[in-house]
């Protein structure tokens, strides 16, 4: 069993990123470089990355992630009055773990929640609490234009973006912020958690899984960005958006059982779509 708590051994700092490397971790990232993804290869991931994720649902089912019910302790905004219904989508809702708990709990939303996976979207369909008359679930792809054949501009109050960005390869992180910019409302939010520069996860990759600065190949095929602050500021102002939380969340690991401890840094953020002046 794994125990997650808050990280104190020292204030997060401000700048480039969360914690200061040891020698030993500086090495690790320097042997990282001695054995980059091919070009090929690289171009093979980004073609085959709903493959990868398929498989990777085919493989876990709904038993990978756990149900996250940390979410509304985190964005208070998801929590709302009961008579008042709002919109939502969850972009890369994998399997539910994060809508279903907001049912649970009472939230009022119409959910939207996709997916780069068609299998993970059938286990969010195949779900007992999947109501038709309350949420939809549908494959997509977000860096394209295909949610707006499902979601009209401006339409949506709240869309969460919980370790989804760094799947995607950086090229696209424009185009997938902007198409969540059209699709919000005038001060709709976007809330965000994903991983953050020096997290423990990127210091484990070895060499022969680097593809480019912060970007990684998992074994599976699947990929990961660690951003740094300055980074994901940077993209959502770029895109339209008004910061409004942009910080490292530090946690530290602990799994007795397999004997980890380990320093975890995220990044999570909340960002505004300004607000159209009412003349």
């Amino acid at each position: 069993m794994s125990l997650e708590m808050s990280h104190t051994d020292d204030a997060t700092p401000t700048g480039h990123a969360a914690r200061t490397l040891s020698e030993e971790d500086r090495q690790k990232l320097k042997k990282q470089d001695s054995r980059l993804v091919s070009s090929f290869q690289a171009l093979q991931l980004e073609k085959n990355a709903k493959k990868h994720w398929d498989l990777f649902y085919k493989r876990n089912e709904t038993r990978f992630f756990k149900d996250r019910h940390w979410t509304t302790r985190e964005f208070f905004e998801l929590v709302g009055s009961a008579d008042e219904t709002r919109t939502l989508l969850e972009v890369g809702c994998g399997v539910g773990n994060l809508i279903y708990p907001l049912i649970e709990e009472g939230m009022n939303f119409f959910v939207y929640a996709c997916d780069l996976s068609p299998r993970a979207v059938d286990f969010v369909k195949s779900n007992e609490k999947y109501d038709e008359t309350k949420m939809k679930a549908f494959q997509c792809d977000i860096t394209s234009e295909d949610i707006f054949t499902v979601i009209p501009d401006n339409s949506v109050d709240i869309v969460t973006l919980i370790f989804v960005l760094s799947a995607i390869h950086p090229d696209n992180f424009v185009v997938t912020l902007s198409n969540i910019f059209k699709i919000l409302k005038s001060g709709g939010l976007l809330l965000l958690r994903d991983y953050g520069l020096f997290d423990m996860a990127q210091l484990r990759f070895k060499p022969g899984n680097k593809i480019s600065d912060n970007f990684y190949m998992r074994q599976d095929g699947t990929r990961s960005y660690f951003f740094s602050e300055e980074c994901l500021k940077d993209l959502l102002v770029q895109c339209g958006f008004e910061v409004i939380e942009n910080s490292y969340v530090q946690r530290k690991t602990i799994n007795l059982k397999e004997d980890i401890d380990a320093d975890r840094v995220f990044i999570q953020g909340k960002y505004r779509k300004p607000p159209v002046e009412q003349a």
